[in-house]
């Protein structure tokens, strides 16, 4: 268990990262995650290295074969960047949550607009402390850039504990590289962001997983100026 002073600092942040995203950030990220044209360069890179991301995960997920009673969990979800096309490819059922109330209106206006079976689909607002249930797959992408090392290791163990079968995390990988980028405030830029961006060790994620019963078994980078996201794909042995 983490020490008290660690968890009042972690819940202080939540608490800003949701601030963020239900305003400022809300605006932002929703132009990143679309088809805009109004967004600068570096947005536009991230937008291109999240999306690299999302692909991985689905031709991950597509490779496991039939998804039609396969139960998700995408946590974390924004405006919906992985919830939509999984629905797409016929997942048996979707849990997708974000801290933003915002961010999940926005991706079940989006799945709505595409006329998704909404029947499969829930959007709901939630911090991942809070999430509960139990998915054949828990997804979890680019959402631990707000979380420090020892806290994002035991919400790895608390994803565990949601998953049946297939747990899909991303997180900015810890080198010395990015360490002196996210110094010299070049890794995650913006005068308006609030919000603290944190590379992780990933031996602490991978360790955290097999603590709970999993095993990892691929992993990947993706990268483009400004987005850097180690993905890793873990199964219950």
């Amino acid at each position: 268990m983490p020490p008290e002073s660690l968890l009042d600092d972690t819940q202080a942040e939540k608490q800003e990262v949701k601030g963020y995203f239900e305003t400022t950030g809300f605006e932002r990220w929703n132009r990143i995650y679309s088809d805009t044209d109004e967004v600068n360069k570096v947005q536009r890179n991230i937008r291109i290295g999240h999306q690299k991301t999302v692909d991985q995960v689905l031709s991950w997920i597509k490779e496991s074969g039939e998804l039609s009673n396969v139960s998700f969990c995408d946590a974390g979800c924004g405006v919906g960047s992985l919830s939509l096309p999984l629905a797409e490819m016929g997942a048996g059922s979707i849990d997708a949550s974000d801290i933003s109330e915002a961010m999940a209106q926005e991706a079940e206006r989006r799945a709505r607009d595409v006329d998704l079976d909404m029947a499969k689909l829930n959007f709901f607002a939630s911090d991942l402390e809070s999430l509960s249930g139990s998915f054949h797959t828990v997804c979890c992408l680019d959402v631990f850039i707000h979380y420090p090392q020892q806290p994002a290791e035991e919400m790895v163990k608390h994803l565990c504990s949601l998953t049946e079968q297939r747990l899909i995390v991303s997180f900015a990988p810890y080198t010395p590289l990015l360490a002196l980028l996210k110094g010299i405030g070049q890794l995650f830029p913006g005068p308006s962001k609030t919000t603290r961006a944190y590379t992780l060790r990933e031996a602490g994620i991978v360790q955290a997983a097999e603590s709970c019963g999993f095993k990892l078994v691929r992993r990947s980078l993706n990268k483009a100026p400004f987005y850097f996201s180690r993905l890793v794909e873990f199964q219950r042995v």
